[in-house]
This record gives C-alpha cells, structure tokens and sequence, in this order.
C-alpha cells in the first residue's frame, strides 16, 4: 500500500463505511483525489456550500469537485412534484474512496443553501425546463 504524497482523510472506523479506502491505496492506477477530502476539508467544503448565494457559484462549485476530487454533484427536480427542497434529488455520484458520511453531508449542505435562497431553486427547476413555457 503506497501512501500518496499529500494528506489523505483517515480512514473510517471498520464496518462504519463503505468507503473502499484501502483498496484504493492499494491499487497504484487508482484516482486517489478524493482521499484529499480530510475532515478538516469537508467541512470548509460544507461550510462553502451553505454559504452559496447563486445559481451560478453552485455550478462553480460542483464543478471545481469534479475537477479537484473527480465527484460529480446532479441536482436534478424528483419525480413527484416539487414544492419544497425535499423535492430535488441531490445525489454525489458514486466513487471509491467517497466516504459515506460525505455522500450525505454534501446534499444536506445543498438543500440548507436552497432553503436560504429559493431563488437558486428556481434556477434549477427553469434549467430543466419546467418554468419554460410560463
């Protein structure tokens, strides 16, 4: 198991997670980016999503964690209805490493910036053609 030159999250408590830490370092090929996301990281990236202001700086932002850490974000109107944030399906997409208290963080961080401002929230659902013919 080689250790990557920069810090890496510690791993998670065994039966905890299904992270897939340890095969990741095991296999020399592997994308380890997201190993760069320690506690101490995801909460600055928690603390920076709560704080979003636009539709735009969430675009940014789930662009950057696709760039720096190869996560992608999909925010995208459920099926049903949507009359809250609860209605959005918010989902990291799936990768070893992702620990899975980051896949829920994450989305929980965007539905608080939604709440905040529901402007944002048009914004996604006028991106899926929903407000398009009003």
């Amino acid at each position: 198991m080689t250790t990557p030159p920069f810090p890496i999250r510690k791993e998670c408590p065994p039966g905890a997670c299904d992270c897939d830490r340890d095969s990741l370092l095991a296999d020399p090929q592997a994308d380890t980016r997201i190993l760069r996301l320690t506690k101490e990281e995801e909460k600055r990236l928690i603390e920076r999503i709560e704080a979003i202001a636009t539709y735009a700086e969430l675009m940014r932002v789930g662009q950057r964690l696709q760039e720096q850490l190869g996560v992608s974000v999909r925010i995208a109107p459920g099926p049903n209805e949507v009359r809250t944030v609860r209605g959005f399906q918010i989902e990291l997409g799936e990768r070893p490493g992702l620990c899975r208290k980051t896949r829920q963080a994450v989305p929980a961080a965007i539905r608080k910036c939604l709440d905040r401002h529901p402007e944002i929230a048009f914004a996604i659902l006028n991106s899926h053609d929903l407000f398009a013919g009003q």
